[in-house]
């Protein structure tokens, strides 16, 4: 299969993908819901929050946010519809769609979070743009981790419970990183070793779309 072919599949589906979901748009105004109500309580609580409790929270949303938003792209494909997509494009195609598709869809949810955020919470950032850049970032490597779990799980009868087994320590470890990350959002002065953690969360983006590249096509086969 030639990579100009490769791509008009991984477009198509993609597409596909994106045009089911502003037709039924029940991930968009579910997210929506939970974010927004989320933020009205916490305001509710305790006010503005200070900066460190707010970088802190705002992770935490995007990775309910993430669980919500990418964690079901695999469960509204039925068995007909996979043979479908068996017959038209590969596996290697069929994932790398739904990676594009879920990094897009947690891009656009990261910032509309953010819109929420600085509205109800207040705004304590000191580079909007940089932390934006970050959000961005943070929101399609878990996009990436969700979407390959959920691939996993689509296949096993217990697919919550195996989603969190295996999301729990490889999440926690990106969510740290990802918080250390923005803390350089929060000040005018950019911290030591801002840019080498950066590589490392790109690093480990790679490394799960290489795993989900070289694993899918097992699972596709079942």
């Amino acid at each position: 299969m030639s990579d100009a072919n490769s791509l008009k599949h991984i477009l198509t589906l993609a597409k596909k993908d994106l045009l089911l979901e502003i037709r039924q748009q029940y991930t968009f105004y579910g997210v929506l819901l939970y974010v927004a109500s989320t933020i009205f309580i916490v305001y509710l609580s305790i006010g503005e929050p200070e900066e460190t409790v707010w970088n802190a929270l705002f992770w935490v949303i995007q990775l309910f946010v993430c669980v919500n938003a990418v964690a079901k792209s695999f469960l509204q494909d039925s068995k007909g519809r996979m043979l479908y997509y068996y017959s038209i494009a590969g596996a290697r195609d069929f994932i790398l769609s739904k990676l594009v598709f879920n990094a897009v869809l947690m891009m656009v949810m990261s910032l509309l979070s953010l819109f929420i955020f600085t509205l109800l919470l207040g705004d304590p950032l000191y580079n909007l743009l940089l932390f934006i850049g970050i959000s961005f970032l943070g929101g399609v490597g878990l996009s990436l981790i969700f979407t390959f779990l959920a691939a996993i799980a689509a296949k096993a009868q217990q697919q919550a419970a195996l989603m969190a087994i295996m999301g729990f320590p490889i999440v926690i470890p990106q969510l740290l990183l990802l918080g250390k990350i923005a803390k350089a959002a929060f000040s005018p002065v950019l911290q030591a070793g801002l840019w080498q953690m950066v590589l490392l969360l790109t690093g480990l983006d790679i490394l799960v779309v290489l795993l989900a590249i070289i694993l899918f096509p097992f699972l596709w086969k079942d």
